[in-house]
């Protein structure tokens, strides 16, 4: 998969620099696979939750961390559109 919108990890990580080792395996996880269904992402993250229009949150980090995506299975792109704590998710709007 092709990550885009890297930066938003990057810049998150820089106020929670704990989240940094967990987030950049994520990326590197996503990086290296071949999600073609959400099955495939759901055989790996048991806990990603599936929204409409192919959106799916990741929990990292047991949970205190969320990254908001959006994958595109065909072309092999999952775009990062939010990243935030477990107490930030709870007040977006999705």
């Amino acid at each position: 998969m092709k990550v885009v919108g890297r930066q938003l990890i990057e810049d998150f990580c820089k106020g929670h620099p704990d989240a940094s080792g967990r987030m950049n395996a994520w990326v590197l996880e996503a990086e290296r696979s071949e999600w073609r269904t959400p099955n495939d992402i759901k055989g790996r993250y048991a806990s990603a939750s599936f929204l409409a229009d192919n959106r799916v949150v990741f929990n990292i980090g047991g949970n205190r961390f969320r990254v908001l995506t959006k994958v595109n299975y065909q072309l092999q792109i999952v775009l990062i559109e939010r990243v935030g704590t477990h107490d930030e998710y709870d007040s977006w709007n999705l």
